[in-house]
């Protein structure tokens, strides 16, 4: 399988950050949630590593890409705990031996889902924005996340959210569904860091006139 190349790695918020240690990224992601550009820097110096390690175990590209965004993001979550006084102590490479270690021990609890199980699309969604996405979800209000993981996970249109939640006794109706999903991605807009809407969903469309469905496209969250 042909390792994916990331165009993030050359966007100018992410290119300056090579020249860092991996100590310093780990010290600047930790002291700066609110910025992803370092996690991407993280992410963009060890994917081919990691993509190499995890395409050994999978049957096909669709597994593949698969674990590679789950185990990203398991790691993501890792490294908000990671000691970095920790890991100074323990070698120079010693954020590459973690991230090997971690890989391995991720892969054999994972579960693999069947092909015809899998969502994800790994050229919509890197796993740093994955990361980012997930994690904004999570401020919705829980009405409007709901109706965006039909949405975007299940690809169910406006009228079959709006039968579910009819069935569900919901007070709702179609244009509540349709003002609903705008309302969702307007707040998963405003939800992303900075720097992660200027490297992921502005990357295409510097006049912003279709955020959304650049958000929207981006939102496959399973």
């Amino acid at each position: 399988m042909q390792i994916p190349k990331f165009p993030e790695a050359n966007h100018p918020l992410v290119r300056p950050l090579f020249d860092k240690s991996d100590l310093e990224l780990l010290t600047l992601l930790q002291q700066n949630p609110e910025q992803g550009k370092y996690f991407i820097a993280i992410f963009c110096r060890y994917s081919s590593m990691i993509y190499t390690i995890i395409q050994h175990g999978a049957r096909s590209r669709s597994q593949c890409n698969y674990l590679f965004a789950t185990i990203w993001r398991h790691l993501y979550y890792e490294m908000q705990d990671l000691d970095p006084e920790w890991l100074e102590t323990t070698g120079k490479n010693s954020l590459q031996s973690w991230l090997i270690k971690n890989t391995g021990l991720a892969l054999n609890e994972i579960e693999v889902p069947s092909l015809e199980s899998i969502n994800y699309d790994l050229s919509a969604a890197p796993p740093p924005l994955w990361c980012y996405l997930e994690a904004a979800l999570e401020k919705l209000p829980p009405l409007v996340r709901l109706m965006v993981l039909m949405a975007q996970t299940f690809h169910w249109n406006e009228t079959r959210i709006a039968d579910y939640l009819q069935q569900e006794d919901e007070e709702i109706t179609l244009e509540k569904v349709q003002s609903g999903l705008k309302q969702g991605y307007d707040l998963l807009e405003t939800a992303l860091p900075d720097d992660i809407r200027m490297i992921y969903i502005y990357r295409n469309d510097n006049s912003h006139q279709e955020d959304g469905k650049e958000l929207s496209n981006s939102s496959q969250l399973n």
